[in-house]
């Protein structure tokens, strides 16, 4: 079982650097991705160990990063998206075990944002999970992948309206279980993904059987 935390930290004015790390000794995530990071979080491995790999949007003092406990198969690959009027997004993709995660930050356009998506959805291996801020709003309309991240909203926009934002969609992997955590320095609720890759394999078996 692989255990996902993603959060994202509001740039600036949100998470600190001790409440990432008070996060990790709380969940003790297998793996830690993260939206509107900033330098201050390279401060990482030197309080948790581990290693981190931060990889900022182009022209910003923020972007992706992720955080595991062991070193990481491979660096992680940064995927340049759909670009929208006015700020360039990239696409962090982690090989992780048998599968490949997708740390998104996405656009707040509702047709770019699902473009986006299906454009990284292109270059992820059949076992593979999509993570991250969505900026989406109703399904995400992605074939071949399943929204299994938590039902309840984790973004208050404007501080009016609660929206369910921040999202996990999977191909090839079951989920064990979804939630969000209580709300805390940043504007975003950090969700917890637990998957499993053997069990969506021995379903795939049995469908196979059963055909």
């Amino acid at each position: 079982m692989t255990k996902l935390v993603s959060w994202n930290l509001l740039r600036l004015t949100g998470a600190s650097l001790a409440d990432v790390v008070g996060l990790i000794e709380r969940e003790q995530p297998d793996l830690l991705l993260m939206q509107e990071a900033t330098r201050v979080m390279d401060g990482l491995t030197a309080r948790v160990g581990g290693e981190y790999v931060r990889s900022p949007l182009p022209g910003r003092v923020h972007g992706l990063a992720v955080w595991s406990p062991v070193p990481l198969q491979s660096p992680p690959v940064v995927l340049p998206l759909p670009a929208g009027a006015m700020v360039e997004r990239v696409c962090q993709i982690v090989e992780f075990g048998s599968i490949a995660v997708a740390n998104v930050h996405l656009s707040h356009g509702q047709v770019l944002n699902r473009r986006q998506l299906r454009w990284i959805a292109r270059a992820l291996p059949y076992r593979a999970a999509v993570v991250g801020d969505y900026n989406l709003i109703g399904p995400a309309l992605l074939p071949g992948f399943r929204d299994v991240g938590p039902r309840e909203p984790t973004h208050v926009a404007g501080d009016v309206m609660p929206v369910r934002i921040d999202r996990c969609l999977v191909r090839g992997v079951a989920c064990l279980g979804a939630k969000a955590l209580l709300r805390e320095a940043s504007d975003h609720r950090p969700i917890v993904i637990r998957l499993d890759v053997a069990i969506a394999q021995q379903a795939r078996h049995v469908e196979r059987a059963l055909a």
